[in-house]
């Protein structure tokens, strides 16, 4: 580990660096994995190709893993989970498969809706239509 402000080696229980005072974890100068300059801003190390700045999830942006699957079992013909997670097309599909076919096709909708909702559930689906990840 080493230090972002100043790239200098880190013990592994350090809370601040010994050489800047920085505290572990700010700056942006260096790599924290190899110690490499890397520019302010950078998304990877060029160097070890490390995520340098993970990206921030703004409060109340990120959706309900369990809400997302209980729509998707109860409601999954309407394709409201879909809507829910902001995966319009699908969820539209969906809603268009069962009110179309005067609900003749709505079985159809409804496995389908139900096969995700245990998908959400179980995490193999776990962003919603923005790539944030789902919150548990």
């Amino acid at each position: 580990m080493f230090c972002k402000n100043c790239g200098t080696q880190l013990d592994p229980n350090a809370a601040v660096c010994v050489k800047c005072g920085a505290a572990v974890g700010n700056g942006a100068n260096f790599c924290p994995n190899c110690g490499a300059n890397s520019m302010p801003g950078a998304a990877v190390c060029t160097q070890c190709g490390v995520a340098l700045n993970p990206p921030v999830v703004p409060m109340g942006e990120q959706k309900s893993k369990v809400a997302a699957g209980i729509l998707g079992i109860l409601l999954g013909s309407l394709g409201i989970h879909n809507f829910y997670l902001g995966y319009t097309g699908k969820a539209v599909a969906q809603l268009l498969i069962s009110l179309l076919s005067c609900g003749v096709l709505a079985v159809v909708s409804e496995i389908w809706g139900l096969v995700e909702g245990i998908m959400i559930l179980t995490g193999s689906i776990n962003t919603d239509a923005k790539g944030i990840p789902l919150k548990d």
